[in-house]
């Protein structure tokens, strides 16, 4: 597919732009909900549709393990298969390199994991993971790549560059020759040693990939850290190309990294959070079993559209996390992807109308950059 993406207004390095997949445009910046197995946890895919989503994101890996891609295939493909009709994004498997380092052997042709389901040997390979992500039709998927977790010395993220340009050789060769209408995204990795992001970047930019994401973040780094690998990188990447953050996603990282040319945002912390009891507002998070809800009759946030604020109370929603009842778990995840959703389209609208700097001091007058975790959001005193 020849020239997918377009830049339509910026506002500093800031874009406003458009994506064109065979299942349906994306505007960006754009907030992807994580369905890891083909479904957003307790969201079912019209109602996804209904919040606002315009893509999904699931993982092959997982989706490998069950119920295997065979099956997918067989059912007419993932969007088939998960009643999910818009674009889809699926990652490659790179992040449980990272994450299940104790499950897998890594050799310079690709990963073997011993699955945390049976046990059962699992392998994956640069050529497999493009090909069977184009088997089941999804509109993005990335190439297979090696994470170290932070810290890592020079010389290991070095040999993670050098595995992973490798591999997006063969990954860029298999797609020439199978790609069908599936995008196909380079993964830079790095660290945060300067001279391998830039060494990674330009191997991957002469590559000519679809579009290219920033990798090796969010794996253990403090909050300063890395911004400065963002704002290192995104400037390396081509700006007619689409950029995307990968697994980063509190508010005031989005924020920060669109403000910096990120255009596609990736994070379990809305759905996750939403589970524990934490709901985003524009006033800044609210922990709705705090006792001080029990007795509050006002919903979540006035003039959210969501199902949780035009249906229930605070009150409501606090007794239902105190009983232990999943309607209550289900109600937080919609409002908080309501909230993501809506976080992007206001980072969009700013953009477009060259308002981006006083949409930034707006947010960051109730959101704090301090102390962002994917489990975690501390901000300053809110009046809810």
């Amino acid at each position: 597919m020849a020239g997918p993406f377009e830049v339509l207004t910026t506002d500093g390095p800031a874009r406003r732009a458009r994506l064109e997949t065979e299942h349906g445009v994306v505007e960006t910046p754009a907030f992807m909900p994580v369905g890891t197995r083909g479904a957003v946890k307790g969201v079912d895919p019209e109602a996804l549709t209904r919040l606002g989503a315009e893509i999904l994101l699931s993982n092959f890996y997982h989706l490998d393990l069950r119920p295997g891609i065979d099956s997918i295939e067989s059912l007419g493909g993932l969007h088939a298969f998960c009643g999910w009709s818009k674009p889809i994004l699926t990652d490659s498997g790179g992040y449980q390199v990272f994450s299940l380092a104790k499950l897998r052997q890594l050799d310079d042709d690709g990963v073997t994991f011993r699955s945390h389901l049976d046990g059962k040997a699992v392998r994956l390979t640069p050529q497999r993971v493009v090909r069977d992500q184009v088997r089941i039709g999804v509109d993005i998927a990335m190439v297979l790549d090696e994470c170290p977790p932070w810290p890592a010395s020079e010389e290991t993220v070095s040999e993670a560059v050098e595995r992973t340009t490798r591999w997006a050789h063969v990954a860029r060769q298999v797609h020439d020759s199978h790609h069908g209408k599936t995008l196909l995204f380079g993964i830079v990795q790095g660290g945060g040693f300067e001279r391998l992001r830039k060494e990674a970047a330009e191997a991957l930019v002469a590559l000519d990939f679809d579009g290219y994401a920033v990798g090796g973040v969010s794996v253990g780094e403090p909050l300063d850290e890395r911004r400065r690998v963002v704002e290192l990188t995104v400037p390396l990447l081509p700006v007619e190309k689409p950029r995307y953050l990968m697994g980063l996603g509190t508010p005031p990282d989005i924020l920060h990294a669109a403000m910096h040319g990120v255009d596609l945002f990736d994070c379990v912390l809305p759905s996750r959070n939403a589970r524990h009891g934490l709901l985003f507002t524009r006033r800044g998070p609210l922990r709705i079993k705090n006792a001080k809800f029990g007795s509050d009759e006002c919903a979540v946030e006035d003039g959210c559209p969501c199902p949780c604020c035009r249906g229930v109370s605070r009150a409501f929603l606090h007794h239902l996390f105190r009983c232990g009842e999943i309607t209550a778990q289900v109600l937080a995840t919609l409002h908080n992807i309501r909230f993501y959703l809506d976080f992007a389209n206001g980072l969009r609208e700013a953009i477009a109308s060259g308002d981006l700097a006083e949409f930034a001091a707006s947010f960051r007058s109730t959101y704090s950059d301090a102390g962002t975790s994917e489990s975690s959001l501390e901000t300053q005193p809110q009046a809810n």
